[in-house]
């Protein structure tokens, strides 16, 4: 395991949203599966206490600790999408199911914790020369859900 390695609350259901990260990510699969050695107050002894996984390449960890805690907005995975088949691919698939869509290309998946489906093209145009054309497509940005990358082109572009 690397020095840092992301650990992620789950009430109860840590493997099947590890099963369901993994099957979104190139380079991810689960990496193990640990049961609880005793009786604790989030599981029983011999029920799932917490898997490992890879995610592209990155460890984390997930527990099931029970109701006590939730995932918010304070902390979430940004998503580096080469194109809007890949923006398109992300956030389908993490605000199907009781996922839920927000603003300027956040979501939160069926289990609460929130990304951040970016596209290239958008950190390029925001944080490039033009400071014009950067503040042109922030305002459509900030009025996009799930962020459209020829919209913001052609905002940027507008004069």
């Amino acid at each position: 395991m690397k020095p840092i390695t992301p650990n992620l609350w789950f009430d109860g259901n840590a493997v099947e949203a590890a099963e369901f990260y993994a099957s979104l990510f190139p380079d991810s699969r689960i990496d193990r599966i640990m049961h609880s050695p005793a009786d604790n107050p989030s599981a029983a002894k011999g029920e799932v206490l917490i898997v490992e996984f890879t995610l592209i390449g990155q460890k984390f960890l997930g527990i099931n600790g029970g109701p006590a805690f939730k995932f918010n907005e304070a902390v979430s995975f940004a998503i580096d999408c080469k194109d809007q088949s890949e923006v398109d691919f992300y956030w389908e698939a993490l605000t199907a199911d009781g996922g839920q869509a927000s603003q300027c290309g956040w979501c939160k998946d069926r289990y609460g914790l929130s990304w951040q489906v970016v596209p290239r093209q958008l950190i390029e145009l925001l944080y490039g020369a033009d400071s014009d054309a950067a503040e042109r497509g922030a305002k459509a940005m900030f009025e996009m859900t799930k962020i459209d990358i020829a919209t913001l082109e052609a905002a940027a572009a507008a004069d």
